[in-house]
């Protein structure tokens, strides 16, 4: 990578820090391009010229954070190897636990602006996010072919051991009425019997 090439990546990882900063401390009206210039040291110019536009800020936020987040969960999948409910238990406690260790990146992530830029451009965001999704999709193939989890489409075994989740860690940022910590303890074993193939 070049000085410009590094330049540009300095400038990039700037921006998204303070912006995540300026949503934690304000939420989405607090992140404005002066807000973030501001706080970045970046020209408005730089702004637009890496990211296109305020949404697109966000949306390299968010992109940023869940590329961590499956990350851990494919690390997961990872080490529990052949162990089909190992897998699955682990990443339901790690996806909550991601979400109880960076709270702020986490209530953008499913926000209703990450969420509307889900809708509008999901094929391209996933395809973003390909080389962290194929090993997860791979694994469940795998364990599928091995007997261990139900026939389903591998989409909708993904959807039935995140959804509950994500569903979750919404409710917990956004209404607080849940623990989990509890929810760490319970759901994974409620998960699996959804989706693993029991005698």
């Amino acid at each position: 990578m070049g000085p410009k090439q590094r330049r540009g990546a300095a400038t990039v990882e700037q921006v998204l820090d303070c912006a995540l900063r300026l949503y934690a401390a304000s939420g989405e009206a607090g992140v404005t391009v002066s807000a973030v210039t501001s706080a970045s040291g970046v020209s408005a110019g730089s702004v637009y010229h890496h990211f296109g536009s305020l949404q697109g800020v966000l949306a390299a936020v968010a992109q940023r954070w869940l590329g961590r987040l499956l990350a851990e969960l494919v690390a997961a999948l990872e080490e529990a190897g052949d162990d089909t409910r190992r897998g699955i238990e682990a990443v339901v406690r790690g996806y909550l636990r991601f979400v109880t260790d960076h709270p702020d990146a986490a209530r953008l992530m499913h926000s209703v602006a990450t969420d509307r830029e889900a809708m509008a451009r999901g094929p391209e965001l996933r395809g973003s996010q390909e080389a962290r999704l194929a090993p997860m999709a791979a694994w469940l193939r795998d364990r599928q072919e091995a007997g261990d989890l139900v026939a389903l489409p591998v989409p909708v075994l993904e959807s039935l051991v995140l959804g509950p989740v994500t569903a979750l860690a919404r409710r917990w940022l956004s209404v607080g009425d849940i623990d989990l910590d509890e929810a760490a303890r319970t759901v994974p074993q409620q998960i699996w019997w959804a989706v693993g193939n029991h005698p």
